[in-house]
């Protein structure tokens, strides 16, 4: 009986799953999900031979670990659970020390720890995933995937700040996010435009949590998170670019703990602060508030601009992805942000674009313009499958 390697990917309000058969093309055989964690959540599953199932579960929020015991429960239902051989991890920092999947054995997971301060409301519930995983797979080997491993290999001027020597020599770098959204979508591009990978790319990955990459030849340029996720784009309910000078006024005159500064900009800042009404995207575009359509604004105003700092970067721009929750399933604001970059000779054809075809460019158009719907799981599946071979040899 074929070995099946158990991805789980979380985000700050969701856990995503899937299982592979330990294939060189990894066949899927379940996959799924529990959305909104924190508030009546909601799982859905799906099998290969079978449609998608929902189920409610009740009107309470769901702890990280019960979800991955109703993950589990879900997969031992399908009679997958004895063939679970390997769990594959989406972990959002890797620091310096992880550029490649690696087995979570307890000297790594010790050096990740140190990183929650980096990632504070996504690098917890990562590691917490993994020891339920190690407590419910006790014989299974636990591999961890990285979102910043994606960008590191960008050039060093674009992970240098203006800091002293010492502080960058200690770590205070740019490192990236969303690497593993990434990675998926410059494969895709590889089996549209072969070795060229679209040329000069900005992939726009737009979700609670949002970022833009540049890429040329499948590799990472340019991005707009950084330090931490806080960076970049404005978010959900994450502030995006903030200048230091404003962190600092916060904590001197307004006297704001560091808890509360934290919680400020991680959680109550983005569209739900600028709006004050929600992080939704779709609900602020259903709104006739006022500060709903100002966040909307602000938001496509940012992307525009970041897309014009990265095809600076790059000297161009050949191809835009749209990616993500927000990417994949808004017309109007992949419409707008196209409108914003025009100047590069963006143009979209508005039929395509409401259909989420996968081309939405106009033939007129300088640049391609995709839809190409991101699947981290499949890719950690891969980095997963890669080091099981390798350590095998």
């Amino acid at each position: 009986m074929t070995n099946a390697i158990l991805v789980l990917n979380a985000g700050s309000s969701s856990l995503k799953f899937a299982v592979f058969a330990e294939c060189p093309d990894l066949p899927l055989m379940m996959k799924g999900g529990i959305s909104s964690l924190h508030d009546a959540p909601i799982m859905k599953v799906r099998t290969a031979s079978e449609k998608a199932v929902e189920t409610p579960l009740g009107s309470e929020g769901l702890g990280i670990q019960a979800a991955v015991e109703r993950v589990v429960a879900a997969i031992t239902d399908h009679g997958l659970h004895s063939r679970i051989a390997t769990v594959g991890h989406r972990i959002v920092h890797g620091g310096r020390d992880f550029t490649g999947a690696t087995i979570l054995d307890e000297p790594a997971l010790a050096t990740l720890r140190n990183l929650v301060p980096l990632a504070p409301i996504h690098q917890p519930i990562n590691l917490e995933i993994a020891a339920a995983a190690v407590r419910l797979f006790p014989n299974a080997l636990q591999v961890g995937c990285f979102d910043t491993a994606f960008h590191s290999d960008r050039p060093r001027l674009a992970k240098l700040y203006g800091l002293p020597r010492e502080l960058t020599e200690s770590g205070i770098i740019s490192f990236g996010f969303h690497g593993i959204s990434y990675s998926y979508i410059a494969s895709k591009l590889r089996e549209r435009y072969g070795p060229g990978d679209g040329r000069r790319v900005i992939v726009a990955h737009l979700g609670s949590g949002a970022s833009l990459c540049a890429m040329i030849d499948g590799r990472s340029i340019a991005t707009t998170m950084g330090f931490s996720p806080l960076d970049g784009l404005v978010m959900s309910t994450r502030c995006g670019a903030l200048d230091p000078g404003a962190v600092l006024y916060l904590l001197q005159e307004r006297k704001l703990s560091m808890e509360a500064l934290s919680q400020l900009l991680y959680e109550q800042s983005g569209l739900l602060g600028v709006s004050g009404i929600s992080g939704n995207m779709q609900s602020l575009l259903d709104s006739r508030d006022q500060g709903a359509a100002e966040a909307v604004d602000l938001f496509v105003y940012r992307a525009g601009r970041e897309i014009g700092s990265l095809a600076a970067a790059m000297g161009g721009l050949d191809t835009l992805v749209f990616t993500a929750g927000i990417g994949e399933n808004s017309p109007v604001v992949r419409e707008r942000i196209c409108e914003a970059a025009g100047w590069l000779s963006v143009k979209i054809d508005g039929a395509r674009n409401e259909q989420n075809e996968e081309r939405i460019s106009t033939s007129g158009s300088r640049v391609d313009v995709l839809i190409i719907l991101t699947d981290e799981e499949r890719t950690v599946a891969k980095e997963t499958l890669s080091l099981i071979a390798s350590h095998r040899l």
